[in-house]
């Protein structure tokens, strides 16, 4: 038995190098990456190779798939079908956690994720889900996070509103730097600081933070008014304007806390304090006041008058 199959071995090396048994040694000789295949050809003629039962089938079914999933690519199709996949093997989106979101509400984040009830968390494009969360006025920071098999979490790091800042018409919140987060709706921050004219934004921080030697000044204010993007006249809650120089402002409120210790300024019945020149002050007097004052100039005319021409 030994005997045959090593002859029956020689033959089919013998064929391999393009000669039989006896033939002359200058015959065809197969180039060597060919033999290889050939002799595999051979020993599947010859019954040696055992395939198993279905090979084909098995085989036929694995390239229609390739082939499938190969269109299916082609044709970006790849994402749908492995979401409706694994959704419908126990990994659909059930719950949304969400933290950290003062401002932001969940149904604006829900429509920015796009859940569907049929959504696959395996599916989810964590870094696109990321980046339309960011796209939320209120959003600063924010991490999404895959919680099997269910769940989502959601975790925000939402912006520091500053100040009111009011161009035209309109009235915006704005963080410390002087960046618009979003219009003003409610009266949620009325007590913030209010910020009017153009560039006021940018020049708030600066500004603000200069009055924290002035509390009882600062308490006053109602509006900080930016004039010609150089100066500030701020808007007291009492009426009262006070026109504050373009340099040299904390002179002038200096000036300005000592003449309201000393003679109650801010109490008397006037329009506006112009502190914009350094060596004297301006008091513009109330429609009023000044119908008062020139009634009390006439009558003190009239007084001198009659002392001067007596009867």
């Amino acid at each position: 038995m030994l005997a045959l199959k090593s002859r029956k071995r020689r033959n089919d090396d013998e064929m391999l190098h393009g000669r039989a048994s006896g033939a002359p040694e200058d015959l065809f000789v197969l180039p060597r990456p060919l033999r290889r295949v050939v002799r595999f050809m051979v020993s599947l003629a010859t019954g040696r190779i055992h395939i198993p039962a279905h090979t084909g089938t098995v085989s036929a079914i694995a390239f229609l798939a390739a082939t499938g999933f190969y269109g299916m690519s082609l044709g970006g199709h790849s994402q749908a079908v492995a979401q409706a996949t694994t959704s419908a093997v126990g990994f659909a989106i059930e719950d949304v956690k969400v933290s950290g979101n003062n401002e932001t509400s969940e149904i604006d984040i829900l429509e920015k994720l796009g859940l569907d009830g049929t959504t696959s968390l395996v599916a989810l494009d964590v870094a696109a889900a990321r980046a339309r969360l960011a796209e939320l006025p209120w959003v600063e920071n924010v991490e999404v996070r895959k919680v099997y098999p269910k769940t989502i979490q959601v975790t925000l790091t939402e912006r520091k509103a500053y100040a009111i800042w009011q161009h035209g018409q309109e009235l915006s919140l704005i963080e410390k730097n002087g960046s618009v987060i979003a219009p003003l709706v409610d009266n949620k921050f009325t007590d913030l600081p209010l910020f009017v004219g153009r560039d006021a934004e940018t020049a708030a921080e600066k500004f603000e933070a200069d009055f924290a030697k002035w509390p009882d000044v600062r308490s006053q204010v109602k509006a900080y008014v930016r004039i010609a993007g150089r100066r500030w006249d701020l808007h007291m809650k009492n009426g009262i304007i006070v026109k504050l120089p373009e340099t040299g402002v904390e002179q002038a409120l200096t000036l300005l806390t000592r003449m309201d210790q000393e003679q109650k300024l801010m109490e008397r019945d006037i329009v506006a304090v112009d502190l914009r020149l350094a060596d004297r002050v301006a008091v513009q007097l109330t429609p009023g006041a000044v119908e008062r004052r020139q009634a009390a100039l006439d009558a003190r005319t009239k007084a001198l008058k009659k002392l001067g021409n007596p009867t």
